[in-house]
């Protein structure tokens, strides 16, 4: 059955670019349903017994809860970029068709990495990405039994749990509110309108210390910035007393320029000072880059547009119209003229100009952002021409070296750090990894050499000129590591977190 809906799913994404109205388009939808139901139906299988489930007051059964529903499965895991692009997209089909129209939603979690098994960092995540509709930590079962092949993918069931349409990858919310508006009115006389009493979202306190799933902090001098990605804000603390001097953003989500009471941003993550006036945020769920300006009490986009996009090169139109796909780590060169990005969801590093300025024969305007390193494919590729090298998700940066000649990138879906030559754009491992690019399963938690040592989704890194090493967040593993950049070995033992 699950071959059939891949096959009818495949076709009617590439048809129905060929019909121009909407109403043809719902009926090639409705012809693909009728295709499927005159073919042997066969049920999805229903949620195992004893599962961890959160946003419901008891656990959902397929059969008993939902046999008279749209049910939109959305097969995700918490850390993967893609998955987190998702979201958005999900929210404005619920918002369009409810629960009482006929549609549920339902966050199917299915783990990559160990850590993402927990039913506790699973509830974290929900709380942390304010997800209001019901998710079920089922492991990999239903994932399995639907042949589910990539995250993230969402599967449609139709009354009675039938299979009827899957796709994979993000960016569909156009074709997916066709999907939804045209599979509602094929089964209107199929379909309750009643709501379903045991979903019941919880409210998303914050917890008692003021701070919200903080994400990053910056030091200058006696400065402490804090990105307190939860609460939409940033935290200016006096790093003596710990006392907040400043709050910059006013707690709302949403993409807003103007005075530190007034400005919004959206799960702010990555910062960079450029002096003691002026920093950078790199601002990841409204796909923009930020500048605080200390002096003015002023936020300003200085890249970006507040819509993720799709670009691989970048530079054809000014910053501030250039679309970004969530951006979340910073750093500047030894220079200040270019403030390198860890752009997580196009699965590259980007460079802004903050003067007119050429890197590895590539020269930017000031006031441009372009693609510096990493072909867009989500691999864990090295090579000594940037552009043929590949990231995954990379997620944090910091200039590094003894005559800081090297950036060091987290890269969180390939368990490595990686570094890039300030020289020539250079990119090769560190540790973490392996040798295979296409392998991003090679996680763990072992010290050792190269791609021998092993990290579990890392998510920032720095460098300390004072000890020539560097230290990495491994994450997943709950540890902090040293990198000894000489020997490319990592060490744990003696860097728990506690």
């Amino acid at each position: 059955m699950m071959d059939l809906v891949y096959e009818l799913s495949a076709d009617l994404t590439e048809n129905l670019a060929d019909i121009e109205s909407r109403q043809g388009k719902i009926l090639l939808v409705q012809k693909c349903i009728k295709q499927l139901l005159n073919a042997k139906d066969v049920a999805s299988p229903d949620f195992r017994e004893a599962l961890e489930w959160f946003n419901v007051s008891q656990p959902l059964s397929l059969r008993k809860h939902l046999k008279d529903k749209l049910v939109l499965l959305d097969f995700f895991t918490y850390c993967c970029i893609n998955c987190l692009h998702v979201l958005p997209e999900i929210k404005k089909l619920e918002e369009k068709y409810t629960v009482e129209q006929g549609l549920v939603v339902i966050g199917v979690h299915s783990a990559k990495f160990d850590a993402e098994k927990s039913s506790k960092n699973v509830e974290a995540a929900v709380l942390r990405h304010e997800i209001h509709h019901p998710v079920v930590n089922d492991g990999m079962n239903l994932w399995n039994q639907l042949q589910i092949s990539c995250w993230p993918s969402i599967v449609l069931l139709g009354p009675g749990n039938i299979p009827l349409f899957i796709l994979m990858g993000e960016g569909h919310t156009v074709i997916l509110d066709l999907i939804i508006e045209a599979t509602l009115d094929f089964f209107k006389d199929k379909i309750s309108m009643k709501s379903v009493p045991e979903i019941s979202p919880r409210s998303h306190l914050a917890p008692s210390s003021g701070l919200l799933f903080p994400g990053r902090v910056a030091v200058f001098e006696k400065k402490l910035l804090i990105a307190d990605s939860g609460h939409h804000r940033l935290l200016l603390v006096n790093s003596s007393t710990g006392q907040v001097e400043v709050k910059i953003g006013c707690g709302d989500s949403g993409l807003k320029d103007g005075s530190f009471k007034e400005a919004k941003f959206f799960f702010p993550q990555g910062i960079q000072f450029l002096n003691a006036d002026v920093a950078f945020v790199a601002d990841t769920e409204n796909h923009a880059i930020r500048m605080i300006d200390f002096k003015k009490c002023l936020v300003s986009t200085v890249a970006g547009t507040g819509e993720i996009g799709n670009d691989r090169a970048g530079g054809s139109v000014p910053a501030t119209k250039q679309q970004l796909n969530s951006p979340w780590g910073l750093v500047l060169n030894p220079k200040k003229k270019i403030l390198f990005i860890a752009m997580a969801g196009s699965h590259q590093i980007w460079g802004l100009a903050l003067e007119d300025t050429k890197l590895w024969k590539k020269s930017v305007k000031q006031g441009y952002c372009v693609a510096l390193a990493g072909s867009g494919r989500e691999e864990n590729r090295n090579n000594s021409y940037p552009h043929i090298a590949a990231f995954a998700q990379p997620s944090g940066l910091a200039l590094s070296g003894k005559n800081s000649d090297c950036i060091l990138v987290a890269d969180s879906e390939s368990s490595s750090v990686r570094k890039i030559l300030l020289d020539d754009g250079a990119v090769s491992g560190v540790v973490g990894g392996e040798k295979n690019p296409n392998n991003l399963f090679a996680f763990g938690d072992k010290d050792g050499k190269s791609t021998e040592a092993k990290l579990q989704h890392p998510i920032d890194v720095c460098w300390s000129s004072k000890l020539g090493l560097a230290f990495v967040a491994d994450t997943f593993n709950n540890k902090i590591k040293k990198i000894d950049l000489e020997k490319n070995t990592s060490q744990g033992a003696r860097w728990y977190f506690f």
